[in-house]
């Protein structure tokens, strides 16, 4: 799953990475993002965008933003099927803007977090999905998820499933809402190579969604 994750690229990379202009969309450095919170995400609505959503996908059929807070994640397996993912998955996909994301690992009654990054310090995208959301009172918010799949051999150790990460390559297929070919979108979640990830032991105070920090992602001292 991916439960945590931060981005600390400037906007002026952002945009150079996923090829949309910068606008004034303020992007500081933030740590530890967590559910509920706004994220940024790139969309293709006749040309790339960047914009805010909050992280938790909302269906339309939802009266209640809450919901959000059960749909932070969209399994690759059953997405094409899902009530709530189906229609976003044929024409709403999304890129989510990360540096890395955090995943625990059991340890007798413990949690130990780690970082995953590429090894390249790359900015990338993970493969969401979007969704326009109406409240009942009329207010309109972007809201998404983040899909995931199988974990790598680098990930396995630590959990079993891990976000999606889109391969640069796989951008314009992945954004296009003309792309209707099912096998081409499947294409795209797979796992990330892990020889191309590193990952490492970082501080339990990232446990705390309080704790925003660059020391989260450095490796932790032994």
């Amino acid at each position: 799953m991916c439960g945590r994750f931060e981005i600390h690229s400037a906007p002026d990379i952002i945009a150079e990475i996923f090829g949309t202009a910068e606008g004034d969309i303020e992007s500081p450095p933030r740590y530890n993002i967590a559910p509920g919170q706004d994220i940024l995400i790139v969309i293709n609505d006749g040309k790339r965008k960047l914009i805010k959503s909050r992280w938790g996908f909302v269906p339309s059929w939802s009266r209640d933003l809450n919901t959000g807070y059960r749909m932070i994640n969209a399994r690759a397996e059953t997405v094409a099927s899902s009530r709530a993912f189906k229609s976003a998955f044929e024409k709403q996909r999304c890129l989510v803007v990360a540096d890395g994301f955090y995943e625990w690992r059991k340890e007798g009654t413990t949690r130990k977090p780690f970082y995953i990054r590429l090894k390249s310090h790359k900015l990338f995208g993970f493969a969401g999905l979007y969704n326009i959301w109406t409240s009942p009172e009329g207010e309109r918010l972007y809201t998404s998820t983040i899909m995931t799949t199988n974990a790598n051999e680098l990930v396995m150790p630590i959990h079993d499933r891990m976000p999606v990460i889109t391969p640069a390559d796989k951008y314009d297929v992945w954004l296009d809402p003309g792309t209707k070919d099912s096998s081409a979108l499947q294409g795209v979640l797979h796992p990330y190579p892990s020889g191309e990830m590193v990952c490492f032991p970082v501080t339990p105070k990232v446990n705390s969604v309080k704790y925003n920090s660059p020391e989260n992602i450095k490796p932790l001292d032994k």
